[in-house]
């Protein structure tokens, strides 16, 4: 038993040095300006930080996951229609649809998906 212990013991140590090993040895001496900054699609990244942009791409972006989601709870539904009672799966499977549609509708009013503003 202590011969198990010391073993993960010297195998828990082996491995931290090799980690900080190579941490070490990882290391880039040569930091430019350019490489160590942050890259940001579609900015200029030595520009400020805090820059203005529009909040509508976390609200599209936010929509799609939404409706992307009620994909993967639909498919599993299709895969039931074989084992379950046809007139409660069209029952729950209209329900399920018929809240996505009041949900877009909904978006659509409030004026999430117009782009302009």
């Amino acid at each position: 038993m202590k011969m198990i212990f010391y073993m993960s013991m010297l195998i828990l140590i082996i491995c931290n040095i090799l980690i900080l090993l190579a941490t070490i040895f990882s290391k880039k001496t040569f930091m430019d300006r350019e490489k160590s900054s942050p890259f940001e699609c579609g900015f200029d990244p030595k520009s400020s930080s805090r820059m203005p942009f529009s909040l509508y791409f976390f609200l599209i972006a936010v929509i799609f996951l939404i409706f992307d989601i009620e994909i993967t709870l639909l498919i599993p539904m299709i895969m039931t229609l074989k084992i379950s009672n046809l007139t409660n799966f069209w029952l729950i499977m209209m329900f399920f649809i018929i809240i996505l549609l009041f949900g877009l509708y909904y978006e659509w009013t409030q004026g999430a998906l117009n782009w302009a503003n």
